[in-house]
């Protein structure tokens, strides 16, 4: 699914030219990254825009992470987890990844059953950060997802172009294809 260019005209107060050239070039770096995970990674995926983002999903099979536990970075491989979401939510007007914000997912399954809302945590990943859990599903099939974005509560500098993110947003996804499945399980190498 190709991802739609945002408009390239942001007002700034406290931003120059050249300084919004940089800003666009980290986002459309974003973007294609986000559009590879989406096309060529991904189970399956898209993107869409929804008020001042431009939000995007990837499913993929559950995997393991690390976590910090009682102050010890541990890794923790799926349980009973069947399922990985990952939201991905960018400035719609550079590009830009929007981080510090509060995103979380419901998911309809194919018999309509409703599962979450669930928070989806800030992922640091080698190619693209992402909002992300892995999920237990019930069945395979076309399910519908559901994002709710919070108004991120973070400082903004710029008189102008600072005042955006104000209101919350919600998007839905229909036709979402889920094939359930877990990585391996193998503890990673020291």
């Amino acid at each position: 699914m190709q991802q739609q260019k945002p408009p390239m005209d942001p007002t700034s107060s406290e931003a120059t030219g050249p300084q919004l050239d940089r800003a666009r070039a980290q986002g459309e770096a974003y973007r294609e990254a986000l559009t590879y995970m989406v096309e060529e990674v991904a189970h399956d995926g898209g993107t869409r825009q929804a008020g001042e983002y431009t939000v995007g999903y990837a499913i993929e099979d559950a995997e393991g992470m690390y976590r910090f536990d009682d102050g010890q970075l541990t890794w923790q491989n799926p349980d009973d987890e069947n399922a990985h979401v990952e939201i991905a939510v960018q400035d719609a007007s550079d590009g830009r990844f929007v981080p510090a914000l509060s995103v979380s997912a419901t998911l309809i399954t194919p018999g309509g059953q409703e599962l979450g809302p669930h928070a989806q945590e800030l992922v640091w990943h080698p190619m693209l950060y992402h909002y992300a859990r892995n999920w237990t599903l019930p069945e395979d099939g076309e399910y519908t997802l559901k994002v709710h974005i919070e108004p991120p509560t973070f400082m903004r500098h710029d008189e102008i172009n600072g005042r955006r993110f104000t209101e919350a947003v919600d998007i839905e996804f229909t036709g979402v294809q889920i094939e359930r499945g877990a990585e391996p399980v193998t503890p990673p190498s020291p």
